[in-house]
């Protein structure tokens, strides 16, 4: 991937993950739209700086032959290595292309990419898509999330927590590569400067949180289960209108707990693929940075 296939690439996905969208629609959910203008423009500036921090893990399949003047990207596969783990940020093949074995030779790139690091995704249901990843040798561990509009008479007051910000980067990844083997580097200023960061005031019960201006728990990290609660629902007192609680995974049920005690609703969706490493906890992942 160049950076001039980055408008291409994202309108693949965009088109690439509706489909998906409609394909995994259960009959109460609401009619999936393609990704809005200012999303696509997030993903273009995402995918941008994978490819300043680590090009060699971002690659396209194009298709020369559009007669369009300019290669038409028909798949995308974008993964980055951070110390001693790689993971996937997006992967997919638009709908006309698939079943080519294009998205074999996409995941072979960033697999070679990988080096036999250990690695860690968050994949969709899209039986291609997780047919490949098994093959590949990860395991598929089920995942949850809640949804809703937090109960605010449920609110804990919660103590021990402070804004965090660059200088707690240091001990952000060394709480990281406890976690899931490595830190999350140059990955914690970009979500800073789109995100709030939270963290804990006692480095001996260390944990943090990011959270977006909806009040959705973006990435979640703690030594101990009763902290990473603590976070989760000081998350949750920032949310307005329906929320989010992603990437629940079993051994991270204590974030189920949190959302039911506020009134949140339990789903399955995807799952948090993982080769060579456990699934880490306390802890949830973000979606593009894991």
């Amino acid at each position: 991937m160049g950076a001039d296939d980055l408008a291409s690439a994202e309108r693949a996905s965009a088109l690439t993950f509706l489909d998906a969208d409609r394909l995994a629609r259960r009959a109460r959910d609401p009619e999936p739209e393609l990704r809005p203008a200012a999303a696509a423009r997030r993903w273009i500036d995402r995918m941008r700086y994978y490819l300043d921090v680590d090009p060699g893990g971002c690659w396209v399949a194009v298709d020369a032959g559009t007669g369009t003047g300019a290669d038409q990207v028909v798949g995308f596969a974008v993964s980055q290595n951070r110390d001693a783990l790689w993971y996937l940020a997006t992967y997919g093949v638009l709908p006309g292309h698939q079943g080519r074995g294009i998205g074999r030779r996409l995941l072979d790139a960033v697999l070679a990419h990988a080096d036999g690091r250990p690695g860690i995704f968050s994949s969709s249901v899209h039986p291609g898509a997780t047919r490949r990843y098994r093959l590949a040798g990860f395991s598929l561990h089920p995942q949850m999330q809640m949804v809703g509009t937090v109960d605010r008479s449920a609110l804990p007051a919660v103590d021990g927590l402070r804004d965090g910000g660059p200088d707690d980067f240091a001990w952000m990844d060394r709480l990281d590569r406890d976690l899931r083997g490595a830190g999350h580097g140059p990955d914690h200023g970009c979500l800073l400067a789109a995100h709030r960061l939270v963290v804990t005031r006692d480095r001996s019960r260390p944990g943090y949180v990011y959270v977006d201006d909806r009040g959705n728990a973006v990435l979640l990290a703690a030594e101990r289960v009763d902290t990473a609660q603590r976070l989760l629902w000081e998350a949750l007192a920032a949310s307005y209108g329906d929320t989010l609680v992603n990437c629940i995974t079993v051994p991270n049920e204590w974030a189920i707990d949190v959302g039911l005690a506020a009134g949140l609703a339990i789903s399955q969706e995807g799952y948090i693929a993982v080769r060579g490493m456990p699934v880490p906890a306390p802890y949830l992942a973000a979606g593009h940075f894991l």
